[in-house]
């Protein structure tokens, strides 16, 4: 599972990063892999530290905790590595991954009136690339099309 979970990791890398309009679908792309990490409790879960002792039921809560630990570590990692260098470096001094998660939300989640507009004038202007075949093109015109409705946008016929 380990190997598989890096090679996933460098396949997110590979992608692009985190940037303020791409959220929806990196939101996507990092509860997969997390999910494949079966670390995915890390974002709505936080764990502290339990009181030192010696009694069995310490050494369980012990456990617990360094598992949680161990897999919030991995969710940090991989949601980090897949940002730009900026935002990495607005957002490593989060020490949960929970944490991380609401204020990533918070500033690139929900819809703004700006964030609507500049969706549809990245609708409105977009034109195939020279670069790209028939089956990107549409996977672009797809995701631009699934971006908007989630905004709750419906496109006109003449778009």
């Amino acid at each position: 599972m380990a190997s598989a979970s890096k090679s996933i990791v460098a396949e997110l890398n590979k992608g692009e990063k985190l940037i303020d309009d791409n959220y929806e679908m990196w939101h996507r792309k990092v509860q997969l892999i997390l999910e494949e990490q079966e670390a995915l409790e890390t974002l709505t879960n936080t764990m502290v530290e339990p009181p030192a002792g010696n009694t069995a039921q310490h050494r369980r809560d012990m456990e617990t905790y360094q598992t949680w630990k161990r897999k919030n570590s991995l969710a940090r990692i991989t949601m980090l590595s897949s940002m730009t260098d900026a935002l990495m470096c607005e957002y490593e001094g989060f020490d949960t991954v929970q944490y991380m998660w609401i204020a990533l939300k918070d500033k690139f989640g929900g819809t703004s009136t700006t964030k609507l507009r500049r969706l549809t004038i990245k609708f409105d202007t977009y034109r195939k690339r020279q670069n790209h075949d028939m089956r990107q093109h549409l996977r672009e015109m797809s995701n631009m099309i699934r971006e908007l409705k989630s905004t709750g946008h419906t496109l006109t016929d003449e778009q």
